[in-house]
């Protein structure tokens, strides 16, 4: 019966997001019992960023064929839809008659999302060790692209100064970029992969992706999220609803324009509906702009994609458009 395949494709999208968004729920509630605690959230976040992520995404990119690179048409996709995205939300913010301070961090709050650690959580829970490797590109190039267009943005808006060479040498010394590199430089060398690769990047996947996103929950503060005025309080929610609806409808429509199907639609899809990387905020931050809007964008974006990216997964699975999940 339709109803009863349409119940058990929501079954799947939700087997999907339960087990990635579960861990931010539960780290929200441990940092609120007091067990998870701000010393430790820094200790292992930073643990994960210089060596977990970094030693997983390199076992992945290791095992990517890259002699099929030239057709892999979701990584066109994505950086368009991030282009497309920024253009459109500018103008966007434009009309809306966003204070120009405020416009930078809409901006890029509508084009940033967390897909180093929760994108690839998704993709990992969706398609397992496939969804991890499609991943693996699409995460280094969006996060050079990332960088420089917030950096752009920033400067723009709020005259932040940094300068993009400045900019591009922070990107040569992130360790997720040397991670994946390294691994790109091993696979196209023609040096046989040692075996040790594969089950190496399944533990660091297994181990340090739940960590990150329970610190990812217990980094939140919802006591906070109100202590703001109206307008940043409106911008807050237009940037989630760009964030979580507009980017990730566009990025689907573009992809699909470009003859993208399948695992490769879904994993685009998981990657470019992520909530707001909280590097947005550090970067608003630095840039001594409004800390408190960053923030709020972070955390409403977080807790209202258990909603999106369910509904959004569920709505490809049900038009078979997103491969087989599992």
């Amino acid at each position: 019966m339709p109803g009863t395949d349409a119940l058990a494709l929501l079954g799947t999208a939700l087997a999907v997001s339960a087990p990635t968004f579960g861990w931010v729920v539960a780290g929200l509630a441990l940092r609120r019992l007091g067990l998870l605690t701000e010393p430790v959230i820094t200790r292992v976040s930073q643990l994960a960023f210089r060596f977990g992520l970094p030693t997983m995404l390199f076992a992945s990119a290791a095992r990517v064929d890259y002699s099929t690179l030239g057709s892999a048409v979701y990584l066109l996709a994505g950086a368009l839809a991030t282009l497309l995205t920024l253009a459109l939300a500018w103008q966007y913010s434009r009309w809306r008659g966003h204070p120009r301070p405020l416009q930078g961090i809409f901006v890029q709050a509508s084009f940033r999302s967390n897909l180093a650690i929760i994108g690839i959580a998704l993709a990992v829970s969706a398609y397992g060790e496939q969804g991890l490797v499609l991943a693996a590109m699409p995460v280094a190039l969006l996060t050079v692209l990332y960088n420089v267009l917030a950096v752009w943005v920033l400067n723009a808006t709020l005259g932040a100064g940094a300068s993009i060479g400045a900019l591009l040498g922070g990107i040569a010394r992130n360790p997720l970029i040397i991670g994946i590199s390294a691994g790109v430089a091993l696979a196209v060398s023609g040096l046989p992969v040692p075996g040790f690769v594969a089950p190496l990047g399944a533990a660091m996947s297994w181990f340090f992706l739940p960590l990150m996103l329970l610190c990812i929950g217990g980094a939140m503060q919802l006591a906070k999220l109100r202590s703001t005025g109206p307008v940043q309080w409106q911008v807050a929610w237009e940037a989630t609803a760009w964030r979580l609806c507009v980017g990730p409808l566009l990025a689907v429509l573009l992809a699909m324009a470009l003859g993208v199907r399948d695992v490769p639609l879904g994993v685009l899809f998981l990657l470019m509906s992520s909530p707001v990387a909280a590097a947005s905020f550090v970067m608003v931050v630095a840039a001594k702009g409004d800390g408190v809007l960053a923030a709020n964008i972070v955390v409403l974006t977080t807790l209202l994609s258990i909603i999106t990216v369910t509904a959004g997964f569920f709505l490809l699975t049900l038009f078979s458009l997103a491969g087989h999940p599992g």
